[in-house]
């Protein structure tokens, strides 16, 4: 299991064949004013096409992806599935006595999610804990190999990330993830907690209601948060079903249309973050990461499949008993209670925030390293969780 360095190189041959076919893209037609009412607006989509086209320099973005990113690839076993060859960034601070912490990124997220956390989390060691960071890209995503057979499940999905860190040496460490970085970290918690995983902290999180003779009475952000969530349930989850039922059948649109391809997670990217000001090409880097992946874009679909999503994101009973951190954004998909949380585990540290949406780390990753630093931090409920890494310079 020995690492590799790795640096992205996408072959001219795949260039030229994108750009072909966003030539020759055919568009639907739309409802006057529907806005997003109906999906991604045919202006915005065509905009991007033109700019994917004839403006947007991949090779400008492949190169400072390399340059910044310190990538690796590395040959993780997994028990009834092979090995897979495994894609991730691994930047360790220069502070010897740093966390060591596993970010785990969901979809239609990637590596990239971390991009903005790797600078951060690394510094420190006087004031505030620095982190040794590890952002694994899950099989199917981005450069990490898919699995081949049926039955990849979040326990596996886990069992890679867990695996990662010991291969990288890191006996102890703690780990952090949203959507489907929630129920893999929670089930890293659960396997792994204790000997090795020695805390986790989530910035998405589900529940369910409370007894009604001892839930508290909600506070006004909680009640907007349960509309939030209701909003979601009723208009954004037609991709849940989907992917959760025929992945295959949807895989053929965007594996053979980057357009497709782009009208789907573009949506996504707008509807679940709050407000965030996309630039086109950091849209058309994210999608491109998917388009150019190892396996292809419908690879990243097959996890919705492998376990109901009302499974994979519920509690594990018994819940897990080392330390847990939860950080809310008011524009995530599930924005749910206090009360509703707490039969995940042994939460310890919560924080609030005024803005953000789905995708923390990279909306608002100044807070996401805030929160970390707070519960891992001097003086915070998760001080000194790792043997002999407590974060800070000697």
């Amino acid at each position: 299991m020995t690492e590799t360095p790795f640096k992205i190189s996408i072959p001219d041959e795949k260039l030229l064949l994108l750009r072909k076919k966003l030539e020759l893209a055919t568009l639907p037609d739309e409802l006057d004013d529907s806005g997003w009412d109906y999906g991604a607006p045919l202006a915005d989509v065509r905009r991007l096409i033109e700019r994917w086209t004839n403006g947007y320099d991949w090779r400008k973005y492949e190169a400072e992806l390399n340059a910044e990113l310190p990538q690796f690839t590395r040959d993780i076993e997994i028990d009834g599935y092979g090995t897979l060859n495994i894609h991730y960034l691994h930047k360790r601070s220069d502070v010897e006595q740093a966390i060591p912490l596993l970010f785990v990124h969901g979809w239609p997220g990637n590596f990239l999610e971390a991009r903005k956390l790797l600078p951060l989390l690394t510094k420190g060691g006087d004031t505030f804990p620095a982190f040794h960071m590890v952002a694994v890209g899950l099989p199917g995503y981005g450069f990490s190999e898919a699995p081949k057979t049926k039955g990849f499940n979040p326990e596996k999905y886990a069992e890679v990330g867990h695996k990662l860190m010991l291969a990288l040496g890191y006996q102890e460490y703690v780990t952090q993830g949203g959507d489907w970085g929630f129920p893999i970290t929670l089930r890293i918690a659960k396997l792994y907690g204790g000997e090795h995983s020695k805390a986790w902290h989530i910035n998405m999180s589900t529940g369910e209601p409370p007894n009604a003779d001892t839930e508290s009475p909600l506070t006004e952000r909680e009640k907007e948060g349960l509309e939030r969530t209701a909003w979601f349930r009723r208009v954004g989850t037609g991709y849940l079903i989907q992917q959760s039922t025929q992945p295959q059948t949807l895989g053929y649109s965007l594996a053979d249309s980057p357009v497709g391809l782009l009208a789907w997670i573009y949506e996504k990217l707008v509807t679940w973050s709050d407000a965030y000001p996309w630039s086109d090409d950091e849209v058309l880097t994210w999608i491109s990461i998917y388009w150019f992946s190892r396996a292809g874009p419908t690879a990243s679909l097959r996890i919705y499949r492998e376990e109901p999503m009302a499974t994979a994101f519920s509690g594990i009973d018994p819940s897990p008993t080392i330390p847990l951190g939860i950080s809310q954004f008011p524009k995530d998909i599930l924005v749910l209670p206090k009360s509703w949380t707490r039969a995940l585990g042994n939460v310890v540290f919560d924080a609030d925030h005024e803005r953000g949406g789905h995708f923390a780390a990279y909306e608002k990753p100044e807070d996401l390293a805030g929160d970390l630093r707070k519960m891992f931090g001097r003086g915070g409920p998760a001080f000194g969780v790792v043997s002999g890494k407590d974060g800070y310079a000697a």
